[in-house]
């Protein structure tokens, strides 16, 4: 089905699953609870889940895949951003068109530092990546400030034409629609639990699923196949003649669009794109998520950019306030210091505690998070064969 086996079909099937159900997932404490800071199920992160997850998809299969380090995919990231405002001021507020321009534009414009970068491979071409990334930045930030606005970064204007948008008498900024607003909710109360469901996070989840599904076709395709050979050795099928500038060239456009696409609904959920996206910070991130989760697996950096976000958000509101209430039935001495000593890993320090739990992954779990379910699901299905096996 769907042109996968199936297996692959089975294992989408589950994935599509868990996407459209990810309100529900990701809300398990009751609202009252004191647990309930620990839910993620509110339009904003659930909507960075799925947009990062495209990211960190298209960057799987230009490093896990074909082994290239890029440090220079936040470039793609911004540029579909800036495309997409542009569009919501100049043309429509519909969030098809933006999105289009913004894979378009970064797809060109991978084409260009794909075909210049790629002459080099290994940490040479990294660093051909990074600076151009950074290039790329300096250019939104200070050089082309009539395009990009500079550091305040461009936004809506009442004043903005939109030729094929009836004229706006509200008083108020548009919001960008695909037949019903972006930022729509409802709210679903069942018992003690209030689940949202929200238009921009299922235009997000939706395009995840198409994007998860292309990727599992290159992952099996014969042009799949060439791009883990590139990995394995690509000094030896040189040697046999074989050009494999084409392949590299096609996957490193192929991962430049994901990421436009990922910029584009970025603008799409919030009307505003600045020169931030573009740092080298932010290409650094989709590393670690890519890594973190699995590289070279279908699933890894999906999981790997929902810990990153779900760590950045969630961990990085709890404050001492909140850790004095955990510990209160602590001696007070030792409240103080346990509270101190965890200060330092939630609210700004969130970092850290992405770093211990990062470093940890990297040393005991190379394979990342996914590795981690094989080892557990591996030792399930021991202990239920020991217990099921009757004695001799």
């Amino acid at each position: 089905m769907f042109g996968l086996d199936q297996k692959d079909t089975k294992f989408l099937w589950i994935v599509v699953a868990l996407t459209l159900l990810t309100p529900f997932i990701l809300n398990p404490f009751p609202a009252e609870s004191a647990m309930a800071q620990f839910n993620a199920g509110y339009p904003a992160l659930m909507q960075r889940f799925a947009i990062y997850g495209i990211l960190a998809i298209g960057f799987n299969l230009l490093f896990g895949l074909t082994g290239y380090l890029s440090f220079g995919h936040a470039a793609f990231l911004g540029i579909g951003s800036y495309a997409a405002v542009w569009m919501f001021k100049l043309v429509s507020m519909n969030v098809i068109p933006a999105i289009l321009l913004a894979m378009v534009l970064s797809g060109l414009f991978a084409l260009v530092i794909g075909y210049i970068s790629l002459r080099r491979s290994g940490i040479y071409f990294s660093i051909l990546t990074l600076a151009f990334a950074q290039m790329s930045y300096n250019l939104a930030y200070s050089v082309f400030t009539p395009i990009t606005n500079g550091e305040t970064g461009l936004q809506l204007s009442l004043s903005d034409p939109r030729i094929l948008d009836a004229e706006n008498t509200s008083g108020s900024l548009p919001v960008p629609n695909l037949w019903i607003n972006m930022n729509a909710s409802w709210d679903l109360h069942l018992g003690p639990w209030t689940f949202t469901l929200n238009a921009g996070y299922y235009l997000c989840a939706v395009i995840a699923i198409i994007a998860f599904y292309l990727s599992m076709r290159i992952f099996r395709s014969p042009f799949g196949l060439m791009l883990r050979a590139i990995k394995s050795n690509q000094t030896r099928m040189a040697y046999t003649g074989l050009n494999t500038k084409p392949y590299t060239l096609a996957v490193f456009v192929i991962s430049g669009m994901y990421a436009g696409l990922a910029g584009g609904l970025l603008a799409a959920m919030d009307p505003l794109a600045g020169a931030e996206r573009m740092q080298w910070t932010a290409s650094g991130e989709v590393v670690l998520m890519t890594i973190l989760g699995g590289a070279g697996t279908l699933m890894g950096p999906v999981l790997g950019a929902g810990f990153i976000k779900y760590c950045e958000n969630i961990f990085s509101k709890i404050n001492e306030g909140i850790l004095h209430d955990w510990f209160s039935f602590l001696p007070d001495p030792i409240e103080n210091v346990v509270v101190w000593i965890g200060a330092r890993f939630v609210g700004d320090g969130w970092q850290l505690t992405l770093g211990v739990l990062f470093m940890l992954i990297v040393i005991f779990l190379p394979g990342g998070l996914v590795e981690g379910g094989k080892r557990i699901a591996k030792r399930w299905s021991k202990k239920t064969d020991t217990t099921t096996t009757p004695a001799e």
